[in-house]
């Protein structure tokens, strides 16, 4: 069976499978090391297109004022305001200073009244203490008066490439250094975005390692209890594990990096794997036990489940590579990557199979799965009732779908970064004390346009625009009352201002000095909030702004609204003059998944798209392309209803399922077309359906197991949205083997008289 191209194709394979498996053993040697070079990219600004204006912004403001990469160190002390808790404070914030990695540091002991704030309410200058200290609060000491922190500036990454490496090692250990120092003291953390990331890192690293592994031996003893032997064991393992190391080891010499997306690479190469050699498996044992002899079994596979494996593999590549279009780096950056593996696990098929399933006479045969009889007559059962009651097995799977898409209206965005995390993990509970006891984590910025020489007009108008943003930034609180959304609104102006009897003109002409100055010469936190954008030579006043890293995405967005409407109320662009600019961690991570979000519909469209096309031409039918997508895409908006109808947010795991898991159902579609077209050419409807349920929907029965079993495997990660994607993966997988049992049967039976002819066509 199969076309002559096919035959041809199965007979090289097999006759030449020594020399393709030893092919294999080079291309595994080879890209195995060259996988060892593989790098993660740890930088946030890389998860954004470079043409998205949200980076031109945050660039400018780590041009301007330096490294924007803080971490927080905090501690409690309830003798701070004693002569020994400040010198404590002193010696900690000297000792973080000389850490490697650490440019600068800022505490209450490093403000120029030094030792005078420890007496509050005494002395000369008081006044000026009970001002610094005020200044202070929420963001280097908390309103308790016993809550001390560091804010700690990391160094900034490397203009080099070549240093981008060490510089990460760098970066990991100097966080790691100071936590380590922070564990010693009394509910001592170490908080920020920086840190956030390099767990999240972290974890994903551990993650990629072990995920992987465990999710191929999970779907692999799935595939030794269906088919009893542990040569069809071995052979998707093999298959699976080749494709693995080429891809990776191919994206290594292009240059690519790992993203905080990339532990699902892995498993996304385990599906496709398992998925086609399962087919493959299914037919070989299914002519076996026609008599055939060994190879000409192969062979006969081979050539029959050639152009239905390469049409499965393009619509793969075609669903993974949908995600190209994402304006989000690393889903772009993922996109390439499973495309590269799918295809990787079509080569290793045509390398390895041939070889590991004829080597050898020992335990050629797969096995009858336990059961498997009585899921042959259940098979059967199914396709009987289907025939007969075609219309109300529609009506009511349409009930159910539309009953379930109804809740996409309630999807949120979740845009608390901490909610990547389990509650259980150090990240949390370090956000958590920065957030109770020092105001709130989200660190962000107003950039504010300043005009050499800054006058004193420049320095009423910032600390205008700083009392507007503690006054009117609100959020409604718990009870409905509008309460200060912003913990800590801090500019130039207020820093100055804190001073005695130093009026606003002697104030500008310090601003202007420190300007003149070189950075190195400025004091650390001086260089924090006046600096120069050395590629346009302008000069910027920075506001700095605290608020509470763990809420809901619809307080975050009318917050940062806020914030940019009086921005641009106070700084409009003028022809002589830039807008105010707002910018920072808290800005792009809570933009970050809704450009997922927004991306996710874009790319499910283009994979649909690009199916439906791929799909009308193999079957040579616009309406059995149609048929094959329906059964894969109802699932998808099932799953994502049943979120909504849950409160479940959508992350960054969740905004990718749609346009890969079209991808991957529609593979099954493929292989039971494929099987009803060859039996309707022979035969009735009713006999076409019965050989498709037993060949192909057993196989997609026993790979739809294998896998959803393996995707358990993610939901062990410490990192949300790989637990995410993982159960929204069985989810989307089983939904989808529903649809190609029930719905697709019931349509091909419905539309039975338009798809006779295209179907019994040559």
């Amino acid at each position: 069976m199969g076309s002559p191209i096919a035959r041809w194709i199965a007979v090289f394979l097999v006759r030449h499978r020594m020399w393709l498996a030893l092919a294999a053993a080079v291309i595994a040697v080879v890209s195995v090391e060259r996988a060892r070079h593989l790098e993660f990219s740890r930088s946030i600004d890389t998860m954004f297109d470079r043409s998205d204006p949200a980076l031109p912004p945050y660039e400018r403001m780590t041009r301007a004022f330096g490294s924007s990469e803080v971490v927080l160190a905090a501690y409690d002390d309830a003798d701070l305001f004693t002569p020994e808790g400040i010198a404590r404070l002193r010696a900690l914030a000297t000792e973080l200073a000389a850490f490697p990695g650490v440019a600068s540091v800022t505490s209450l002991a490093s403000t120029p009244l030094g030792d005078s704030i420890i007496d509050l309410e005494s002395g000369l200058a008081a006044g000026w203490a009970r001002r610094l200290v005020t200044l202070f609060e929420g963001y280097v000491v908390g309103a308790d008066h016993r809550t001390a922190g560091i804010a700690c500036v990391l160094e900034p990454p490397p203009a080099s490439a070549t240093t981008q490496r060490a510089q990460a090692v760098s970066r990991a250990d100097t966080i790691d250094r100071l936590r380590a120092r922070m564990t010693d003291l009394p509910m001592g953390t170490l908080a920020g975005e920086p840190a956030m990331l390099r767990d999240g890192f972290a974890m994903l690293e551990r993650d990629g390692n072990l995920l992987g592994t465990l999710s191929g031996l999970l779907a692999g003893a799935v595939l030794l209890a269906c088919f009893r032997s542990l040569r069809w064991l071995v052979v998707p393992l093999v298959v699976v594990l080749l494709a693995l190391w080429s891809t990776r080891g191919l994206l290594a010499v292009a240059g690519f990096k790992l993203t905080m997306v990339s532990t699902m690479l892995s498993a996304m190469v385990t599906v496709v794997g398992i998925s086609t050699v399962t087919h493959v498996i299914v037919e070989f044992r299914r002519l076996r036990g026609e008599g055939a002899a060994a190879d000409d079994a192969l062979r006969s596979a081979i050539a029959t489940l050639l152009w239905p494996v390469a049409g499965a593999i393009a619509t793969d590549v075609i669903g993974f590579g949908s995600l190209m279009a994402s304006s989000v780096g690393p889903v772009h950056d993922f996109g390439v990557m499973t495309s590269i593996g799918a295809v990787m696990v079509l080569v290793a098929v045509g390398l390895v199979m041939p070889f590991l399933a004829l080597a050898g006479r020992f335990d050629q045969d797969p096995q009858m799965a336990w059961g498997e009889v009585a899921l042959q007559r259940g098979l059967d059962g199914l396709v009987r009732r289907i025939i007969r009651h075609p219309l109300p097995i529609l009506a009511a799977s349409a009930a159910v779908t539309i009953a379930c898409m109804t809740g996409m209206r309630w999807l949120t965005v979740e845009t608390d970064f901490t909610k990547n995390f389990s509650d259980s993990s150090p990240t949390v509970a370090s956000y958590e004390m920065v957030e109770s006891r020092l105001g709130g984590a989200g660190v962000w910025d107003v950039l504010v346009p300043a005009t050499e020489p800054i006058d004193a007009d420049q320095l009423d108008a910032v600390a205008h625009l700083a009392e507007r943003l503690r006054r009117e930034v609100t959020v409604s609180g718990p009870d409905g009352i509008e309460a200060p959304a912003l913990t800590k609104v801090m500019s130039v102006a207020d820093v100055l201002s804190a001073a005695p009897l130093l009026p606003r003109r002697l104030q500008a002409l310090t601003v202007n000095a420190m300007l003149r100055q070189e950075n190195d010469q400025q004091p650390a936190f001086v260089r924090s909030l006046v600096g120069r954008d050395p590629r346009d030579d302008t000069s910027w006043l920075r506001v700095m702004l605290r608020a509470r890293e763990r809420q809901p995405a619809e307080s975050k967005r009318a917050i940062i609204g806020q914030v940019r409407r009086i921005a641009d109320e106070e700084y409009p662009a003028t022809d002589g003059r830039r807008a105010a600019e707002v910018t920072g961690f808290f800005v792009l991570l809570s933009q970050l998944v809704d450009r997922l979000l927004s991306d996710q519909w874009l790319t499910f469209l283009i994979a649909a798209a690009g199916i439906f096309a791929v799909l009308a031409i193999a079957f040579r039918s616009i309406l059995l392309a149609a048929i094959a997508l329906v059964p894969n895409g109802l699932p998808i908006f099932v799953v994502l209803g049943l979120l909504g109808w849950a409160g479940e947010p959508i992350n960054m795991g969740t905004a990718m399922i749609a346009a890969v898991s079209m991808g991957l159902s529609v593979d099954s579609s493929i292989h039971y077309i494929a099987a009803f077209r060859r039996r309707l050419a022979e035969g009735s409807h009713e006999a076409a359906l019965e050989t498709a349920h037993q060949t192909a929907g057993r196989a997609m029965i026993f790979s739809t197991l294998a896998l959803a079993i393996g995707f358990l495997a993610l939901m062990t990660s410490g990192f949300m949205p790989t637990v995410s994607f993982g159960w929204l993966s069985c989810l989307t997988l089983l939904g989808g083997l529903v649809g190609n049992l029930v719905v697709l049967p019931v349509l091909l039976t419905l539309l039975a008289p338009w798809i006779q002819g295209p179907c019994a066509a040559p």
